[in-house]
């Protein structure tokens, strides 16, 4: 094995590392979510303000957080994953 299938391996664990872990995240959200409306229904529908209930907000903030997660793996893969791929690829020249 050179150093490049080395790096090129090295890139991939990290990638995944950091898919894994996101991915771990959105399950504890969403999961955390669901677990709230099956067993907290009272809490979930106490009003916040007239026809604005406490789940609302939550499901509005796994929305949001959905999102947020998303841009934070893009502007990740973006930096370190892009730049190791060039790098690579320039080293292969």
């Amino acid at each position: 094995m050179n150093v490049d299938d080395n790096a090129l391996r090295h890139l991939a664990r990290l990638r995944w590392r950091m898919a894994i872990a996101l991915s771990v995240i959105m399950v504890v959200i969403y999961f955390g979510f669901v677990l709230l409306v099956a067993f907290d229904k009272p809490a979930m529908g106490s009003l916040l303000m007239p026809g604005l209930s406490l789940g609302i907000v939550l499901g509005a903030g796994v929305i949001v957080l959905t999102w947020a997660l998303t841009w934070f793996y893009v502007r990740w893969a973006n930096h370190h994953v892009d730049h190791a791929v060039r790098r690579l690829g320039q080293d292969a020249r």
